[in-house]
């Protein structure tokens, strides 16, 4: 059965986009070109894979004016940022640099009577489901190792970012990467589903909610597919009374508020030492009131609409259930007059705690709860009450320090006097209920591919 994708632009709360989904039949033939098609792609020389992927890169960048407007209106980024493509060219081109170190055979012995070593295989047709706030470079995450290993993508975007899907289309197949290998497809959940359960891929790399990480690992059970799943996360900072102050409430708050909150590695809970606490929480007040919530087309404003009514709607119930039950809202509403439906006012909570959804449950939204602490331990043991770990963000002057607490933090990554960023030398990944799997450096590739060995004997 045949539906159709609706894009609801949070801007004006009009349809922006509609796109028909493929049948279940119609899919199943797109899978099939796609297993042919990939058969001579991966036979192609892994330099000229790798360079008509940086070149579809280089078209994506020209099309970034474009793009730019078009995310405005389909999840409500300000113009002002101008794109994803530095973080999309970033994250590529280091993938292209490492791919022949990277999918290298790993040789164990090359003898007068044997020659033994390991070849990393792509796994075949990999899909990909790709969220829509970060749309472009979470994607890219995958697309580019995928196809450079010689895999075919299967490329299905949210639904709140369809045009996403289709510039990148127009980009890879511009750069000659052929259509049956790399395809922007539009499916509804259940031939989505369906596809899963018939072991039409050889490896799925999913972005989004727990319940949608859920659903994926239900419709693949028993086929044996590989899995890469990165899902909820619910992000701490942690401010020590050496650090330094103005650059931790700087980044720390940017960390929790840009892109209206809606960052996969977002700050959204924050501990600071007690001899900090006050002066963070001031500094932290002023930077949010000054923030212009409006239009994302107009070039003035630095907070936008979240990318649906209803995603605004939870934080605003979080909101109110923790001041209900004790904590302060220290952001006067005075100050962004026009908030309502997608657009959201920013918040700062104190007098929180852990009992409370909006310092538990995944927020994506422009609030963020700050607590007092008083030392590491109390820090690092609330910082691992959650059922999430994606990044954990320490703010100290001393190096030894950090890496004690970060060896004793469940998380993925952690940074030390950052936050909010993804280095893609370094494994882009997740523990708990964040998912599993890993993307980007060395061991995307390897995620992307499988290994098979090799024992030959030579008469």
């Amino acid at each position: 059965m045949n539906t159709t994708i609706k894009c609801i632009s949070p801007v004006n709360g009009q349809l922006y986009a509609e796109r028909p989904t493929l049948s279940l039949a119609a899919a199943r033939e797109a899978v099939s070109r796609a297993k042919i098609a990939q058969r001579d792609w991966a036979q192609r020389p892994l330099t000229e894979r790798i360079r008509k992927v940086r070149s579809a890169i280089e078209q994506l960048g020209d099309m970034n004016p474009e793009v730019v407007e078009t995310l405005a209106w389909q999840m409500g980024r300000p113009v002002r940022y101008g794109g994803e493509f530095g973080g999309v060219d970033e994250r590529a081109n280091y993938m292209a640099d490492i791919a022949d170190a990277a999918l290298a055979p790993i040789t164990i012995e090359d003898s007068e009577h044997f020659k033994r070593y390991i070849k990393r295989e792509p796994h075949g047709t990999v899909l990909i489901v790709a969220p829509w706030n970060y749309p472009y470079m979470t994607a890219i995450n995958t697309v580019v190792p995928a196809l450079i290993a010689g895999n075919a993508v299967f490329l299905k975007h949210a639904s709140q970012t369809p045009l996403v899907g289709e510039h990148l289309a127009v980009a890879f197949h511009a750069a000659g990467i052929p259509e049956a290998v790399f395809q922007n497809v539009f499916l509804s959940h259940d031939t989505t589903a369906e596809l899963i359960a018939g072991k039409a891929f050889g490896y799925i790399n999913f972005t989004g909610s727990v319940a949608g990480g859920k659903a994926i690992e239900t419709a693949a059970a028993g086929t044996f597919t590989g899995l890469g799943l990165e899902l909820g996360g619910k992000d701490p900072g942690y401010v020590m009374e050496d650090a330094d102050l103005d650059a931790a409430v700087d980044t720390l708050i940017d960390g929790a508020m840009f892109n209206a909150g809606q960052c996969c590695c977002g700050i959204e809970r924050i501990y600071v030492a007690d001899a900090l606490f006050d002066q963070f929480v001031k500094k932290a007040v002023a930077i949010v009131s000054a923030y212009k919530l409006g239009d994302p087309l107009d070039p003035t404003t630095t907070l936008g609409p979240m990318a649906h009514a209803r995603f605004a709607d939870t934080v605003r119930a979080q909101t109110a259930e923790a001041v209900a039950a004790g904590a302060k809202a220290l952001i006067d509403p005075a100050l962004f007059p026009n908030q309502g439906e997608a657009y959201l006012m920013p918040q700062i909570l104190v007098d929180v705690n852990h009992t409370m959804r909006v310092m538990r449950e995944e927020s994506f939204g422009p609030v963020v709860g700050i607590m007092k602490v008083k030392d590491d331990a109390e820090a690092v043991q609330l910082m691992n009450d959650s059922d999430f770990g994606l990044t954990a963000s320490l703010w100290t002057r001393d190096l030894d320090r950090a890496e004690r607490i970060a060896d004793q933090i469940e998380t993925g990554t952690v940074y030390m006097n950052r936050c909010d960023y993804l280095d893609p030398a370094l494994c882009w990944t997740g523990c708990k209920q964040t998912g599993r799997g890993g993307g980007l450096s060395v061991i995307g590739y390897h995620n992307l591919t499988r290994p098979k060995s090799y024992y030959l004997k030579r008469t």
